[in-house]
């Protein structure tokens, strides 16, 4: 059984038990699904669940070293896609804080995806009741948890979005204030070339590892290791559309689209910092 496993209350229970009997034990017991199985719930779409094949969720947080009794912070949940296994599994003996767009952000695109963030969770209160959403817009908006109070802060396909707007680096310093000492930071991105320019990674959506490990040590964090699980040979990384010509984005449409579907989700690097003691 893995780390990340929450022991069952019942010894062997259907994955067709996942309209949410998942919710919780409302009589203060352990939550009743481990990651494996949250990942396939009834609440995740066909389309979330067939990315689990190339975002490795549960390989990708046991690396990180989550466990349910933990304060987390996910950076830039978007659509929820990671929000919809992490909120359930922390729900019941940890603390899950959404750090999503601001509804300040003079960003359109932005300000509705938090809206629809929230009407979903809003919407399924069995699983998301106890999620808080915090808003993260640099410089002004920087409360995201308890200060130095998170256990974990985690960020998924995010640094390139902060590169274009030129807030990485205050976004890497509200993680580090976030944090306890000791405290994780688990960085999954899109990987460039190490010899690729700022500019190529801002245009391309790929960032390079050491530039993810500059700008943590920067910011104070101790670089602890890296893992191999949300790494994809096939892609070649030369598109003209960027990272977003793969899927799910897709966009160049019907273009060549096998090929691209064949060669699946982006290469990426999967980094693990701590806060020092």
């Amino acid at each position: 059984m893995t780390k990340l496993k929450v022991k069952s209350l019942f010894s062997l229970f259907s994955i067709s038990l996942l309209s949410w009997t998942v919710a919780a034990d409302h009589h203060g017991g352990a939550s009743l699904l481990s990651i494996e199985e949250i990942m396939v719930g009834d609440h995740r779409s066909e389309a979330n669940i067939a990315r689990n094949e190339f975002r490795n969720p549960v390989e990708t947080l046991e690396f990180f070293g989550l466990e349910p009794n933990m304060t987390l912070i996910e950076i830039g949940p978007s659509g929820a896609w990671y929000t919809e296994i992490l909120a359930p599994y922390m729900r019941d003996h940890g603390r899950y804080y959404g750090a999503h767009f601001s509804p300040n952000s003079g960003n359109e695109f932005q300000r509705r995806s938090l809206e629809n963030f929230e009407a979903k969770l809003a919407a399924n209160p069995e699983l998301y009741g106890k999620a808080t959403v915090r808003h993260l817009l640099p410089p002004n908006e920087l409360v995201i948890g308890p200060v130095e109070g998170a256990d974990m802060v985690l960020t998924f396909r995010n640094v390139h979005n902060w590169m274009a707007r030129n807030e990485d680096e205050a976004h890497f310093n509200t993680f580090f204030d976030s944090l306890k000492p000791g405290g994780i930071l688990g960085v999954v991105e899109h990987r460039a070339p190490d010899n690729a320019t700022r500019q190529e990674m801002i245009d391309s959506g790929y960032v390079s590892e050491a530039f993810v490990k500059q700008i943590a040590a920067r910011s104070g964090f101790e670089f602890v290791g890296s893992s191999e699980v949300n790494a994809n040979p096939r892609d070649t990384k030369d598109y003209a559309q960027g990272v977003w010509t793969l899927p799910p984005s897709y966009r160049l449409g019907d273009t060549d689209r096998a090929k691209y579907t064949a060669i699946g989700e982006s290469d990426r690097m999967t980094l693990k910092f701590r806060k020092p003691l």
